[in-house]
């Protein structure tokens, strides 16, 4: 049985009056990949900048490794690895020459420094770009680049900020699939990111974080179960009288009224209730203008649990704007 290799209990951190991550309690298992999801501004990157020691641990308990992130900064940033969500290369130096920095940063052995770098340049797929200052890369190659660094020492933990952040589509999928193999040999992924597909694909388990609290927690599927078997969007000529009927439905566990109609999370199968529900607001003459049926997502996710969709200003962007003003 997997044990934790991060531990999180009672964890806060404030910018100023601004509380960024409050009271945040939660473990990562050896070997999964774990994704906090979240809007801009939920807490994400200030709880990975604390669990990475680039924040100090202003309240509660944190262990990596076994490692308590106080007592112990060095040790933990021994067995991790970590890819921030902005860039940070030296824009001068070369592919082979990051790799070869970060080494010795590290004090491997020659032998063996050289041996990860061309390990690791293979997996990346930078063969042809061994001798190219980064500043000449693609964004998508920055950031192969930078996870390759990061996986330089083998660290038991890899953490990844928003590791696709502004990347195309083509691009978020190759860094999906090296996401992938790196944990399929045995590194722990700690992922943060705002986007669904993206914790929806990768993750093992997810936690969601919204202004500094864990709302929800789970696999991808059993926090989509949490809504229902279906979920139906619908569109009416009087929304308020069908929004009633629909309420009154058995197999409809949660009706919400939004701009764009009206909202019905169905506890069985949608094929089969659907018909049901459109006889019903038919026989009261209500006009149905438009209907559409899918399966609850991440997304529906997080806006049941919210009550919106996702917002862009970080906490701690709120707090440099409160205090130039």
């Amino acid at each position: 049985m997997a044990s934790a290799i991060i531990e999180v209990t009672d964890l806060e951190h404030s910018f100023g009056d601004v509380k960024a991550v409050d009271k945040v309690s939660f473990t990562v298992e050896e070997g999964e990949i774990f994704s906090f999801l979240g809007p801009n501004g939920a807490g994400k990157s200030t709880t990975i900048n604390v669990l990475t020691t680039q924040l100090p641990c202003q309240k509660g308990i944190v262990r990596v490794c076994g490692f308590d992130v106080r007592t112990n900064r060095q040790a933990v940033k021994k067995s991790i690895g970590v890819v921030f969500q902005d860039e940070v290369l030296d824009r001068d130096m070369t592919v082979r020459e990051t790799l070869e920095f970060h080494g010795r940063i590290y004090s491997m052995p020659r032998s063996e420094r050289l041996a990860r770098e061309t390990e690791l340049i293979e997996l990346v797929e930078l063969e042809q770009k061994l001798n190219v200052r980064t500043k000449h890369l693609s964004g998508g190659m920055k950031r192969r680049l930078e996870i390759a660094r990061g996986l330089m020492t083998r660290p038991r933990v890899l953490f990844l900020d928003e590791p696709t952040i502004g990347l195309d589509p083509q691009t978020r999928l190759k860094i999906w699939d090296y996401i992938k193999g790196i944990n399929e040999e045995g590194t722990t992924i700690f992922l943060t990111t705002h986007y669904m597909d993206e914790a929806d694909t990768l993750s093992d388990r997810i936690e969601i974080i919204d202004y500094g609290k864990i709302i929800a927690t789970g696999t991808s599927d059993s926090l989509k179960n949490t809504l229902g078997e279906d979920m139906i969007y619908l569109q009416t000529g009087d929304d308020d009288r069908a929004l009633g009927l629909a309420e009154s439905m058995s197999d409809v566990t949660g009706v919400k009224k939004t701009s764009k109609g009206l909202e019905l999370i169905l506890s069985a199968d949608g094929g089969r209730v659907m018909p049901k529900i459109l006889s019903s607001i038919g026989k009261e003459s209500i006009e149905i203008l438009s209907v559409r049926m899918k399966k609850p997502s991440l997304d529906d996710v997080f806006v049941h649990y919210t009550g919106r969709e996702l917002r862009a200003e970080s906490a701690e962007n709120a707090f440099h704007r409160r205090r130039r003003h």
